[in-house]
């Protein structure tokens, strides 16, 4: 695997910027891999695991290094998915292997229900689909409240309310939001107000990530391999429940993979999971017919 080279594709209303680490031309089929708001740098150890693959990571659009051009407030999956659409066109790629983490399986989802030409085996790891569960009420209340809180008093209160709401074990109460707020401090964060919002998870992504309604009649019919992947340590979680779900819409089991929601972490953003056993994993699920 070579060293990261950089593009930059041209998409209405951002600037997308991807890496591709080559192995040479005999290397099989791309492996993308793909988080949202989570950008390439936070699956640098994973990629490493696939030295004999040919591995694309980006930032999606209003992350990282691809912020958006056009002034636009929110980001739906659906643009998220085009953008993946144009990229794997740009590299001329396809059909791609995608191992897709949070916000970027739910892209990659609704990716696959429109372009199922372009990806061979989608493994989509704790999609936070909060419309799937049985919950659902609760859960998308909590996810507006959060942006809310965002936009009338800045990152570290709603922050809080995110951690909180995404770490909770077990169905979210029918009485969540009217809850007291936890006190950002707790979570080492400020409470006073920057009067930045450009936030990519709290700003742009929420709620409409959480709120995507799934088209699961053409995800059954497509020809891609589907895999849904759950935490061994979160599945009790809002997105490792909301993973379930949607495995359980199309009719298959989900996998389970070593650690929680970020356990292919090998110490990006200060994060640590079980990177080697999460890889062997995912190299197995990947080599599986």
């Amino acid at each position: 695997m070579t060293e990261p080279k950089t593009g930059t594709l041209s998409a209405p209303g951002a600037d997308v910027q991807y890496d591709i680490r080559s192995a040479g031309p005999d290397s099989g089929p791309v492996l993308l891999i793909i988080g949202s708001p989570m950008g390439a740098e936070g699956f640098v150890t994973l990629a490493g695991h696939f030295a004999d693959r040919t591995v694309v990571t980006y930032d999606p659009r209003g992350a990282g290094r691809s912020p958006r051009t056009d002034g636009a407030l929110e980001t739906s999956p659906d643009e998220h998915a085009d953008d993946l659409h144009r990229l794997i066109s740009a590299l001329g790629a396809g059909p791609v292997d995608i191992f897709a983490s949070s916000g970027g399986a739910v892209n990659a989802l609704a990716l696959v229900a429109r372009h199922p030409e372009q990806v061979r085996t989608l493994v989509a790891h704790e999609p936070p689909a909060f419309a799937e569960l049985p919950d659902r009420e609760p859960a998308l209340a909590a996810c507006a409240d959060i942006h809310e809180t965002y936009l009338r008093s800045g990152f570290g209160p709603a922050m809080a309310k995110f951690i909180a709401v995404v770490s909770l074990q077990g169905p979210i109460p029918a009485d969540y939001r009217d809850q007291p707020a936890p006190d950002p401090a707790a979570f080492g964060l400020p409470a006073e107000d920057d009067g930045s919002r450009n936030d990519p998870l709290l700003g742009l992504n929420m709620p409409s990530c959480p709120a995507y309604e799934h088209d699961f009649d053409a995800l059954r019919a497509v020809p891609t391999r589907i895999v849904l992947g759950v935490g061994e340590e979160s599945g009790q979680t809002a997105a490792g429940r909301a993973a379930t779900a949607v495995a359980a819409r199309l009719g298959m089991s989900p996998v389970v993979f070593p650690g929680d929601h970020g356990g292919f972490l090998g110490g990006e953003y200060g994060g640590m999971g079980k990177p080697d056993a999460f890889a062997a994993t995912l190299r197995t699920v990947l080599e599986q017919p």
